[in-house]
């Protein structure tokens, strides 16, 4: 299929991290939930992370996991070494049916410690250098200031009843399903 005409999949992506950049601080453990424009969700991409030679984590990062003792666990569950996980990442965007559209919330964040990662340990990114921000997407939609468009200012339709409890997996369902909801709203105006 020429990639031109590849539909797009949208990679809501969550991150885990010990601190606010990549490299002095580790990424710990991160998911993908692959979605189309009709909300099918094309599957699922996990992996919790070694923390890199020689990084540390962050004092308020690490007092924020310890108030969080059940998302800690799992964000530190059977570590893999991060070359082999980032590999195994790419081979999964690759394999999707469609150009690879990350998506995060707060999409800044959450890429730079994906892209940082893939460049390291891959050095390439599927994604090319770009990512898709759902809070300015509801911005947008909501017609407000960007600082005022949290998901507390979100209308419930957006929201599908799915757990947001900072382990990875669920994280990015939950901002998936809210980006496609979103998504599909905005396509009807």
């Amino acid at each position: 299929m020429n990639v031109k005409t590849k539909v797009e999949i949208y990679v809501s992506t969550d991150v885990e991290v010990d601190g606010p950049i990549p490299g002095p601080h580790s990424m710990l453990s991160f998911a993908s939930a692959a979605y189309d424009a009709e909300k099918v969700l094309h599957g699922t991409f996990s992996a919790t992370l070694e923390v890199l030679p020689g990084s540390s984590g962050h004092p308020d990062t690490l007092d924020w996991w310890r108030q969080h003792p059940e998302a800690s666990q799992a964000a530190r569950a059977n570590p893999r070494s991060p070359e082999s996980a980032m590999n195994d990442y790419v081979t999964w965007l690759e394999a999707l049916p469609g150009m690879p559209v990350f998506v995060g919330y707060p999409a800044a964040f959450d890429f730079m410690f994906v892209y940082w990662y893939l460049m390291r340990f891959v050095g390439r990114s599927p994604f090319s250098f770009s990512a898709l921000d759902i809070k300015t997407m509801a911005m947008v939609l909501l017609r407000k200031d960007y600082r005022r468009s949290t998901k507390s200012a979100m209308p419930k339709r957006w929201f599908d009843d799915l757990p947001h409890s900072h382990v990875a997996l669920d994280d990015a369902l939950e901002q998936g399903a809210l980006f496609c909801n979103m998504l599909s709203e905005s396509r009807k105006r």
